[in-house]
């Protein structure tokens, strides 16, 4: 969420509300649900601004509708999905 991060920078800290900030941190730490995907994918086609995409991030993190937060994946250990070994000959 490359938008939300510059939005910040933009306004500064002064002007910032906490949740937005909190909410950022969350975006990298959870999954996102299939229908925020969806709905934020339609709005920024539609050329959402920033003001309302933040507004729109922020109702979907109230309404528990942004994304999936489970015990499970709090606590759970890295995986490695890939891996390349290199030989030289």
């Amino acid at each position: 969420m490359r938008c939300l991060k510059n939005y910040v920078e933009s306004q500064g800290s002064l002007f910032t509300s906490q949740s937005l900030i909190e909410t950022i941190k969350e975006l990298f730490k959870y999954q996102l649900r299939q229908s925020a995907i969806d709905l934020l994918n339609r709005k920024l086609k539609n050329g959402i601004n920033d003001q309302q995409l933040v507004e729109l991030v922020l109702a979907l993190r109230v309404d528990n509708r942004l994304y999936i937060i489970s015990e499970q994946a709090q606590h759970q250990e890295p995986k490695i999905i890939c891996s390349m070994g290199l030989y030289q000959s």
